[in-house]
């Protein structure tokens, strides 16, 4: 069994027992780089959703409420604590210089743009608050991008988890197999909106 398997198991009541609360705090801790199984949680608890066990308006607006607070945390540590805490304390979540080199190079090249389509990047996702705040990306405007991403990131996989309904083990094991291409093809078409979206404003 892996460990992915084990912590969707050993998630399973909280998300069971406290529904939307426990998504939203395990979304949130996910957000600040703890290694949890974001996506496969959503899933698995639209899934449930699906099979009428847990509502799912509620369950998709604990995650996106999660999702935002946990990156706008970041936002703050990067911001108020600065680029060299960031370094000095980013290992316990794998963070190191080179790392937060490759995050910031990517958001010099699309800016807030990046910040929305980041909630589909594993790395990215983890990072996106903490670097928009070292580098003094303006709050309002990285809370309107981070919302957005977060919004089509809840709906995306919850959706896909709710569908699926009665087929959530199958579903999970696909979703653990094949979500990295399909988060990829999903930012790329929300970074490919939002860059047109961005292009018409400033242009």
């Amino acid at each position: 069994m892996s460990v992915l398997t084990h912590l969707v198991a050993a998630l399973e009541p909280l998300i069971r027992d406290y529904g939307a609360g426990a998504v939203a705090v395990i979304i949130l801790l996910e957000s600040l780089g703890l290694p949890l199984p974001g996506e496969t949680l959503l899933v698995f608890a639209s899934a449930l959703a699906g099979r009428g066990e847990l509502s799912l308006p509620t369950l998709m607006a604990g995650a996106w409420i999660g999702a935002v607070m946990g990156d706008n945390i970041g936002y703050l540590i990067g911001r108020y604590g600065g680029r060299a805490l960031v370094l000095r304390f980013g290992s316990t979540i794998g963070l190191d210089a080179a790392r937060l080199a490759t995050v910031e190079a990517a958001f010099a090249r699309w800016g807030p743009v990046t910040v929305a389509g980041a909630r589909f990047v594993a790395v990215l996702r983890q990072l996106n608050g903490i670097v928009a705040g070292t580098l003094g990306m303006a709050w309002r405007r990285f809370l309107v991008f981070n919302a957005i991403g977060a919004a089509l990131w809840v709906g995306a996989w919850m959706t896909l988890g709710y569908v699926a309904g009665e087929h959530a083990d199958a579903l999970l094991g696909a979703a653990r197999r094949f979500w990295p291409a399909l988060a990829v093809t999903v930012a790329i078409a929300a970074l490919a909106g939002g860059a047109v979206w961005w292009r018409r404003r400033t242009g």
